[in-house]
C-alpha cells in the first residue's frame, strides 16, 4: 500500500525553482532514499512533505490524503515525523526532557513510558545520559537524540534528512543500523542522504536527483549496480 505519494511536485523559493515536477511514492514498510548532490532540491522537498513549506504545483498525498494544504502540526499528529538535518536538539533542556517533547501529542502516560524504555533500549547512551543537558552531547549523540525523540511521537512514517552528515565513521555505520532496525520494527522511512552508498544499501527502493528532478529510480541494489550512479556519487 502506498503510504506517501508525490505527483508532480514543484516548489519555487521567490523567482528560484529548486524542484522540478517530482514524482515519488514510497510503500508502507519500505526504507525509500532520494540521493543528489547539495542544492538537488533533497531537503526541499522533505520541507514540503512535512508541511513547513507550500508547493508551487503538485500534489502530496499520505494515507491517501491529500496533505499539501494541511498545517504542520495537523500532520505530525497523523503520524508522520521529521528529523531534520544539523540535529536539532533543545539546548538547556537534558535528554530527558527533549525525549518527552517527541511525546507531546501522546497523554497516555503509561505508553509513552513504555516507548521511552523502548527508546533507551535503542540508544544506551541516551539513558546514560538522561540528565545531562542535550547541548553537551557529542554530535553522534545528537542525532541519536533527535532520531529518539522523533519514535517517541509513534510515527508511521519517518522522515530522515541527512542524518550521517558530520558524524564519526563509527556512528554512522551506527545510525544507518538503527534505520534498519526502525523499519524491522514496522516504521517506514524516507531517508535523504548524501551518503549514497550507505543509503542505497539499506534502501528497498531510491531516486537520484539532480537540480530539482529526478534523473534515476530504481532498487537499492539496481541503484548501487548503475554505472551512472558509482560515477557520480560512489566515487567510482
Amino acid at each position: 500500500m502506498s503510504m506517501l505519494k508525490v505527483e508532480n511536485l514543484s516548489v519555487h523559493y521567490g523567482m528560484i525553482q529548486a524542484v522540478r515536477d517530482v514524482s515519488f511514492e514510497v510503500n508502507e514498510g519500505e526504507v525509500v532514499t532520494l540521493i543528489g548532490a547539495n542544492g538537488a532540491g533533497k531537503t526541499s522537498i522533505l520541507r514540503t512533505i512535512s508541511g513547513l513549506v507550500r508547493p508551487t504545483e503538485g500534489i502530496i498525498s499520505y494515507l491517501g490524503n491529500d496533505i499539501h494544504k494541511t498545517p504542520a502540526r495537523k500532520i505530525v499528529a497523523e503520524g508522520l515525523a521529521q528529523v531534520p538535518e544539523g540535529r536539532h536538539v533543545f539546548a538547556g533542556l537534558t535528554v530527558m526532557e527533549n525525549l518527552e517533547m517527541g511525546a507531546f501529542l501522546h497523554k497516555n502516560k503509561e505508553e509513552n513510558t513504555t516507548l521511552l524504555k523502548k527508546v533507551f533500549q535503542r540508544f544506551p547512551r541516551l539513558e546514560e545520559r538522561k540528565n545531562q543537558d542535550a547541548a553537551t552531547l557529542s554530535g553522534g549523540e545528537q542525532q541519536m537524540l533527535a532520531m529518539g525523540r522523533a519514535l517517541m511521537s509513534r510515527p508511521k512514517l519517518l522522515l530522515l534528512d541527512e542524518p550521517s552528515m558530520g558524524l564519526a565513521p563509527i556512528f554512522i555505520q551506527e545510525i544507518f543500523d538503527i534505520i534498519e532496525d526502525i523499519k524491522a520494527q514496522g516504521t517506514t522511512v524516507l531517508l535523504i542522504e548524501q551518503n549514497a552508498n550507505k543509503a542505497l544499501s539499506i534502501a528497498d527502493r531510491g531516486y537520484v536527483l539532480e537540480t530539482g528532478k529526478v534523473v534515476l529510480s530504481g532498487t537499492g541494489k539496481e541503484l548501487l549496480a548503475s554505472d551512472e550512479v558509482r560515477k557520480a556519487y560512489l566515487g567510482g
